[in-house]
């Protein structure tokens, strides 16, 4: 296997609502948004080119941010509506037959037992492709839905979530391997004796265990986490396998990979054990030309966008942006209880060039052009970062985007040996430790 080899992974930006839902070619039904079949068009597709994971993001609140109202939200549809990603999950996971798909859960939001026996059955009934996207809630819409006014403090929050993992692998490895009998002639299901309680009594989560199930495939699912904070990056050496990033160069791609990397080895694991993936929103046309076009057309921003971009990151980050001008500073510190490291790139630019640089397709500057010459340029960043691979992002993604990327750049990238033409193994983690 060459050494050369990266990851690749799809982020449904969004989460399980609508998809193109203005656009020309939004490739069926607008109206059937809440249904499985945008997911599994895209499911069998990632499978189709060998993409390790498909991440469903999530966040259970309707927004009210900006201008302290919703209507700016609904009318854009901006991170709004969204249905319940663990119930797409399975959908997707009987559509396929290799592909891992990440659900994202709250540790603010479920309680660890709830949290912990809804992965278990989600790694039993996908024969062992489940991961959980573990995000600690950042928004106070979000906590009022959940028996609270505001959100607890950033870095508490990841206090809380350490504490909530360990329960949760508490209740996973608490059955032996060999706890299951199923033996009909002694009448013996399980042995007793090899089933054990948990008796956690935490500063945030009392839990008695065990498990009302057996080990799952894969015992625990695969853990994946974006946190972007020097708390965040502590959480996610401690317990991530895949971590979730962006960068606007590779000298940004190394910086932010090495500290992941050694946030991994100050929590005693190997840090190759972490594979970082980097979010790009590639624009693949006939020709440059074509492309660039496109790319071009997509920084276009008229009024409606302007409001649409203001309600975004006001949502990210807890922030009204309708108290700023769009055409002076922003304050050199902005307090956020949201999505800090975000923020933190925010501070001090002008607004409107922070929307206008904030295009729908992340990332997509580093990769305009042909399927061949985008392929070559991934090459070249790869090869730079020495990094793990990359995961792709389009907030309103049409079924002809999803098919440029995965039966036109995705055979470029194997024609050149860099990523899967077929699945090494049967389990999401194993897939993904491969290389």
């Amino acid at each position: 296997m060459s050494a050369d080899m990266f990851h690749l992974a799809w982020f449904f930006s969004k989460g399980f609502g609508p998809k193109a839902w203005k656009h020309r070619w939004h490739g069926s039904d607008v109206a059937r948004f809440t249904k499985p079949d945008t997911g599994v068009f895209l499911a069998q597709a990632l499978e189709r080119a060998g993409f390790d994971y498909f991440m469903i993001e999530d966040s259970s609140n309707v927004p009210y941010t900006y201008q302290g109202s919703h209507n700016a939200y609904l009318k854009h549809s901006v991170d709004t509506p969204k249905l319940d990603p663990t119930v797409l999950a399975p959908y997707l996971l009987q559509a396929t037959k290799k592909l891992g798909i990440v659900v994202t859960c709250s540790t603010t939001e479920y309680q660890p037992f709830m949290l912990a026996r809804l992965m278990n059955t989600l790694d039993h009934v996908g024969d062992g492709r489940i991961g959980w996207n573990v995000v600690t809630g950042s928004n106070d819409g979000g906590a009022q839905n959940y028996n609270r006014d505001k959100q607890w403090p950033h870095d508490e929050r990841y206090d809380m979530a350490d504490e909530f993992m360990e329960v949760c692998k508490g209740l996973w490895t608490g059955w032996d391997d060999d706890a299951l009998v199923l033996d009909l002639e002694k009448g013996i299901f399980a042995d007793g004796d090899k089933v054990h309680p948990i008796h956690h009594d935490g500063k945030y989560f009392k839990v008695r265990g065990p498990l009302s199930a057996p080990p799952s495939p894969q015992r625990t699912p695969v853990i994946c986490q974006a946190g972007g904070s020097p708390r965040g990056h502590r959480f996610a050496g401690t317990h991530a396998e895949t971590v979730i990033t962006s960068a606007n160069n590779p000298e940004d791609m190394k910086r932010q990979r090495e500290a992941i990397r050694q946030s991994a080895v100050d929590a005693g694991r190997d840090p190759d054990n972490i594979k970082v993936l980097f979010l790009v929103s590639p624009v693949i046309d006939e020709t440059m030309e074509m492309a660039r076009m496109r790319y071009s057309a997509s920084l276009e921003i008229d009024d409606n966008e302007v409001e649409y971009q203001l309600a975004s990151l006001s949502r990210q980050s807890g922030i009204d942006f309708s108290q700023f001008a769009l055409d002076e500073p922003l304050p050199a510190v902005l307090e956020s209880n949201g999505h800090q490291s975000m923020v933190k790139k925010w501070e001090g630019k002008v607004l409107n060039d922070i929307i206008r640089g904030n295009p729908l397709n992340a990332g997509s500057n580093h990769f305009v052009g042909t399927a061949d010459y985008v392929a070559a340029h991934m090459d070249e960043v790869m090869q730079e970062v020495r990094g793990d691979g990359f995961l792709f992002v389009n907030s309103y993604f049409s079924r002809r985007y999803v098919t440029e990327i995965t039966d036109g750049l995705v055979p470029e990238l194997q024609k050149r040996g860099l990523t899967r033409t077929a699945y090494e193994h049967d389990h999401f983690r194993d897939n993904l430790m491969a290389f």
